[in-house]
C-alpha cells in the first residue's frame, strides 16, 4: 500500500489495518513525517515535531496492557497531533506565547496521558494563537497559520493548526479545546469535523483552575466516525479532574453504527437573533439544514432563549482569564498581545455583582436548553458567522453592517453554546461561490454525545461531502 493510499485513509480505516497487523505504526510515521514535509512549509499547522519520541512510542505499543488494547477508543499506533496548549513530556510547548518559546514540560497533559496509553502516537504540536485567545491562528514564536483552501484566507483559532493539518493530510486525527469556539470555528474553515463535548467528558489538567468548566479539550477528525473513534479514546474520569466523567458504557463508535433516526430538529439562522450572520453563509446554512427533511425529520424555526448569552460570556470568560493569567501580566506585560492584556484587564475591574448576574443569567440559559430540548432532538445553526477572512486581518470587525466592539464577540455564534455545556459538533455543510468551506453546528442534549454524533453521522451522510485531504491551494 502506498504512502498516498494510506494519507488518504480515514482514521479508522488505518487504525484497522494497524489491528490487523498490515501496516506498523512505525511505517505511519513516515508517511506521516513525508507528508508534513511535502506540505506544512505552505500552511505552518505543524511547527514542532517529536518523531524521535514518537518512534520511541511506536515501539512501546505492543507492551500495552491487554485491557487498554481491548479499550473502544485503542488507536494501536496512529500518529495524531496534538494542540500546542497542552503539555507532552519533552516536547517543546510554547502556548504560543514568546513567554514560553523554550518550555519543555517534565510531564503531560491528563488527556495525553490517556492517549498515550490507549495506543495514540503523538508526532507533533499544532500551532494555536497567543494561550489560544483569538479566533485567528498566529503568534509571535511561529508565525501565522493559514487556510488550505486559499492561502491567502485564515484557518481560524484557537485549534487553526489542529484542523489544517487534518485538511491536508498530515495525521489522521489532533485534539483541539474548545472555550468560545476555538475547535468548532477552525473545523469549520477547514472543512474538517470538531466536536466540542460536556465539560468533564475528556479529563484536564494538571491546571490553576480545576473546576473551570468553559474551555474543555476535544477531538478532530475529517468525518464524524473519525472524531467518535478519538472521542472514545480521551474519555473517561482521572483523580486529578474534580469534574471528570466516567466513559460510557456503549462507546460513541458503537452508538453511531445505527444512527437511527431524528424527530424534530430546531434551525436558528443567528440563534434568535443575537448575532449577525453573513448573507451567503446564512443562505448555505439554510439550505443545509434542510437536508434533515430528506432524513425524514422535521425541521422548524426555533432557538432557545440566549439574549444574554454575549454579555455571560464576556464576564465570565475576562474572569477566567483574570484569575489564570494575571500573574503574567504582572511578569511578562511587554510579551502578552494586545487581546489577552485587555482579556486579563477587563476580567479585574469585574464587580462580584457582574460575575454573580452572569452566573444567574447561565443558569437560566442551562434550564432553558434542558426545556428546550424536551420538544427538540438538535439545535442547528451556523458554527461562524463569516466564510474564512483575509489571514493579515486579526479579527473579524464587521459582518453585514454591525460592529464589533472587541475581538471575541463575533465567534459569539459558537460562545451561546458554551454558556449552556451542551456538547456541539462542526460538520462540513457546503461551499461559498468562491470555493470556501462552511461549517453546519450541530448542538446536542447535555451530556448525550451519543445522539449528537449519531446525528452528525445521518447529516454527514445526506451531505455527501467527502473532499479530504487537500493540497494547499495557493492563490
Amino acid at each position: 500500500m502506498s504512502h498516498a493510499d494510506l494519507v488518504k485513509m480515514t482514521a479508522v480505516e488505518v487504525v484497522g489495518l494497524l489491528k490487523q497487523r498490515k501496516v506498523s505504526p512505525l511505517e505511519l510515521i513516515d508517511v506521516a513525517a513525508a507528508r508534513i514535509a511535502e506540505v506544512d512549509k505552505t500552511v505552518n499547522a505543524l511547527p514542532t515535531l517529536c518523531l524521535d519520541r514518537a518512534r520511541e512510542q511506536a515501539k512501546r505499543i505492543d507492551t500495552l496492557p491487554e485491557a487498554e488494547k481491548n479499550y473502544a477508543g485503542y488507536l494501536a499506533g496512529l500518529p495524531i497531533a496534538v494542540k500546542d496548549l497542552n503539555p507532552v513530556k519533552g516536547v517543546l510547548t510554547t502556548y504560543g506565547s514568546p513567554i514560553y518559546k523554550d518550555f519543555v514540560p517534565g510531564y503531560s497533559d491528563h488527556m495525553v496521558d490517556t492517549l498515550d496509553r490507549r495506543g495514540a502516537v503523538t508526532i507533533a504540536k499544532s500551532n494555536t494563537p497567543e494561550f489560544g485567545a483569538g479566533a485567528n491562528t498566529f503568534n509571535e514564536v511561529f508565525g501565522a497559520t493559514v487556510n488550505p483552501w486559499d492561502t491567502r484566507k485564515s484557518c481560524a483559532g484557537s485549534s487553526g493548526g489542529a484542523a489544517v493539518a487534518l485538511a491536508t493530510g498530515q495525521v489522521w486525527l489532533a485534539t483541539g479545546s474548545d472555550l468560545g469556539g476555538s475547535l468548532r470555528t477552525p473545523a469549520s474553515f477547514c472543512g474538517v469535523v470538531g466536536l466540542r463535548p460536556s465539560p468533564g467528558r475528556v479529563a484536564h489538567g494538571p491546571g490553576m483552575l480545576p473546576f473551570g468548566n468553559m474551555s474543555v479539550d476535544g477531538p478532530m477528525g475529517r468525518n464524524v466516525g473519525d472524531v467518535a473513534l478519538f472521542l472514545d479514546a480521551m474519555v473517561g474520569q482521572h483523580p486529578d479532574d474534580p469534574i471528570s466523567l466516567v466513559e460510557p458504557a456503549t462507546s460513541y463508535s458503537a452508538a453511531i453504527a445505527n444512527p437511527g433516526k431524528l424527530g424534530r430538529v430546531a434551525f436558528s439562522a443567528d440563534l434568535g437573533g443575537i448575532t449577525p450572520v453573513d448573507p451567503e453563509v446564512r443562505a448555505i446554512v439554510t439550505a443545509a439544514a434542510k437536508l434533515f427533511e430528506t432524513l425524514g425529520a422535521t425541521v422548524e424555526e426555533a432557538s432557545p432563549d440566549l439574549r444574554h448569552a454575549s454579555e455571560t460570556f464576556q464576564v465570565l470568560r475576562a474572569a477566567q482569564f483574570a484569575a489564570s493569567k494575571a500573574p503574567l501580566l504582572e511578569t511578562h506585560r511587554a510579551l502578552l498581545k494586545p487581546e489577552v492584556i485587555w482579556n486579563i484587564e477587563k476580567g479585574q475591574k469585574l464587580t462580584a455583582e457582574e460575575i454573580g448576574q452572569a452566573e444567574r443569567w447561565r443558569g437560566e440559559m442551562y434550564h432553558g436548553m434542558v426545556k428546550f430540548f424536551e420538544t427538540y432532538d438538535v439545535l442547528v445553526c451556523p458554527t461562524a458567522i463569516v466564510p474564512p477572512y483575509p489571514i493579515e486581518q486579526r479579527y473579524v470587525e464587521e459582518v453585514d453592517g454591525h460592529r464589533f466592539d472587541n475581538y471575541i464577540d463575533w465567534v459569539l455564534i459558537c460562545a451561546a453554546i458554551t454558556n449552556t455545556s451542551c456538547p456541539a459538533i462542526s460538520v462540513p455543510c457546503g461551499f461559498t461561490k468562491d470555493g470556501l468551506p462552511i461549517g453546519l453546528q450541530i448542538v446536542g442534549k447535555p451530556r448525550d454525545e451519543a445522539g449528537l454524533l449519531r446525528a452528525a453521522r445521518l447529516f454527514e451522510q445526506a451531505a455527501g461531502l467527502s473532499l479530504l485531504p487537500i493540497d494547499p491551494v495557493v492563490k
